[in-house]
């Protein structure tokens, strides 16, 4: 089973002690990348680095997925995306969760605290750890091709005049 690192803000943080007991009692592999106490005035962009660095720390050799937690879900899953090779996706039911990880092969499932409860993101969270990438040649296309969107190494391309763009009128 995959190691799953596990990390909050302030709204999330009661969500995650329960979720961090219940992933050990069923014996996996859990890291609490923090907060380890409350704090109200915490920034959700702090753990969502925490989590998206230790997967990525983790690279090829280990099989790694984390699990964010805040108010909406929005902020923390908008923060880990900015780190190459993490796919979080932000999930309000076990379907979405099922299909982030059938589909886009999504490494870190993102939880509201405020929207969903925590019998809702334990199901949510159990479809998503049982959950495995299809391979389906279109979901790996679409995968490299996310992989390759703001590639700092490759060159710039020419942005489209905008001027020559037909735009409907629609007043």
């Amino acid at each position: 089973m995959p190691s799953i690192y596990v990390a909050s803000d302030h709204r999330g943080f009661d969500q995650k002690q329960e979720i961090i007991a219940l992933l050990a009692r069923r014996g996996l592999d859990v890291v609490d990348l923090g907060p380890k106490t409350y704090n109200p005035e915490d920034d959700y962009p702090v753990y969502a680095e925490r989590v998206a660095q230790a997967i990525k720390n983790a690279g090829d050799n280990e099989i790694a997925c984390g699990i964010l937690i805040c108010g909406s879900a929005h902020g923390i899953s908008i923060a880990a995306n900015r780190f190459k090779g993490v796919r979080a996706i932000a999930a309000y039911s076990e379907e979405l969760a099922r299909l982030g990880r059938e589909h886009n092969d999504a490494n870190v499932l993102c939880l509201s605290a405020d929207f969903s409860s925590l019998e809702q993101n334990e199901r949510i969270i159990w479809s998503f750890l049982t959950a495995d990438f299809t391979g389906e040649e279109r979901h790996s296309r679409r995968i490299k091709m996310l992989d390759q969107l703001g590639d700092a190494d490759k060159p710039e391309k020419k942005q489209p005049d905008l001027d020559s763009l037909i735009i409907p009128e629609i007043f």
